[in-house]
């Protein structure tokens, strides 16, 4: 959410100053909530998957996994290895949850965008 600040510049005139907080991408959208879905079962392939899944269209692995880590370096996401299984040849499973911090971005990016949807008639119009 956008907080204002009110203070004075150099020549004592009130200035304010619109700090914004950083706005989620919408596929970052979609792997957080996809996350969330997933509760603890949420591991790289079932995010894929359950991303296929709602939005309907193929899913990039690569920009899944590049996007949990941009994620995890905001700290929106944690992640923790599992157990190795035979199935996987005794590799381990990494699995992720979703911070108070990302669901606290979740709900900012909702809120503005649903901030600027008031703005517009529904269904959308006007000239092409």
């Amino acid at each position: 959410m956008a907080r204002s600040l009110e203070g004075l510049d150099n020549w004592g005139r009130s200035v304010y100053i619109v700090v914004m907080a950083e706005t989620l991408g919408t596929f970052e959208q979609a792997v957080l909530l996809a996350t969330l879905r997933l509760g603890k079962g949420a591991y790289g392939r079932a995010i894929l998957r359950e991303m296929g899944e709602t939005l309907g269209r193929d899913v990039s692995a690569g920009a899944v996994y590049a996007t949990l880590d941009r994620l995890a370096a905001k700290s929106y996401v944690t992640s923790r290895l599992g157990e190795g299984t035979p199935e996987r040849g005794g590799r381990a499973r990494r699995y992720f949850r979703v911070t108070a911090a990302g669901v606290r971005a979740l709900n900012e990016a909702k809120t503005a965008l649903e901030t600027l949807w008031r703005t517009v008639s529904w269904p959308v119009g006007g000239q092409a």
